[in-house]
């Protein structure tokens, strides 16, 4: 196999070296994902005629429960069977750290992460968000399927430069190699959702800039989870699997995890028909 025909994939694990750490590359994704999806709301919030004060909780509320729920659904979904054997685990599963065999612990940082965790995160907490702050449910919704696309892209990025969610091994000349898993060619499929998603937030955001009196009515809300899960359904068969359990599966963990997004995606957009349009 000549490995020269290949893209040789082998970034450092840090943007900038402080000491014997630093601030990580796929920290630094996730950090302008979010910054993106941070002023591109407010701009909505403002565009529609919504008060700051109604806008300002937001973020923490979104903060804690994406990075909770991705957490948490990592654990859950792909390593139940290490996170819940023991208490220490228990304890990984909510503080970035890690029990070494020697019986001493080392900061390890939140390695593992979960898309499907997160988007239940996300809806838990705006949820409470929408209560508490008495907004309409639908506005909220419409709003983060606008803006959603955008913030994936970047996670996706950062799994990039981590060298992780690899795909499968393919003579395709645009294959990978990434070194800090093996030598072997293999799908980009980091980089196939990331080139996906901001696709999908540009026919979103095409779309609201023309109609943006659809707001409240679920489109964008399902134009969002209908395409983003549509298409990681199928670009599951790109990658490997992520833990050997789903070897023997039908369909992979992630496949299992995107057909309930995908039937909600479907109802909202049916409820958006029916829905009446929203002035501006």
């Amino acid at each position: 196999m000549n490995t020269l025909l290949y893209i040789a994939w082998r970034p450092d694990e840090y943007l900038i070296h402080i000491g014997s750490a630093g601030i990580r590359w796929y920290g630094m994704c996730w950090l302008i994902g979010l910054a993106l999806g941070f002023f591109m709301m407010k701009w909505l919030y403002k565009r529609h005629n919504y008060p700051d004060e109604k806008f300002e909780p937001l973020f923490l509320y979104m903060f804690i429960s994406i990075l909770a729920g991705a957490r948490l659904g990592h654990c859950l979904f792909y390593e139940p069977e290490y996170f819940l054997t023991s208490w220490d685990h228990v304890i990984e599963m909510f503080v970035p750290i890690k029990h070494l065999a020697n019986g001493s612990w080392t900061f390890s940082g939140y390695q593992g992460l979960a898309s499907h965790g997160g988007v239940i995160g996300m809806l838990i907490g705006l949820s409470l968000y929408i209560h508490r702050m008495k907004m309409p449910t639908w506005v909220v919704l419409d709003f983060f399927g606008i803006v959603s696309g955008l913030t994936a892209t970047f996670i996706r990025l950062g799994n990039l430069m981590n060298s992780e969610i690899i795909g499968k091994v393919t003579d395709v000349p645009w294959a990978f190699i990434f070194y800090k898993v093996d030598t072997y060619p293999r799908h980009p499929g980091q980089l196939y959702e990331a080139i996906a998603y901001i696709c999908f937030f540009a026919i979103i955001y095409f779309i609201y800039r023309r109609h943006p009196e659809k707001v409240g009515t679920g489109l964008f809300f399902g134009l969002c989870l209908t395409l983003i899960f549509t298409f990681r359904f199928f670009i599951e068969y790109t990658k490997e699997v992520q833990e050997t359990f789903e070897a023997g599966l039908p369909i992979d963990m992630g496949q299992i995890l995107s057909i309930p997004f995908i039937i909600i995606g479907l109802g909202a957009i049916r409820h958006s028909f029916k829905a009446k349009p929203t002035k501006v």
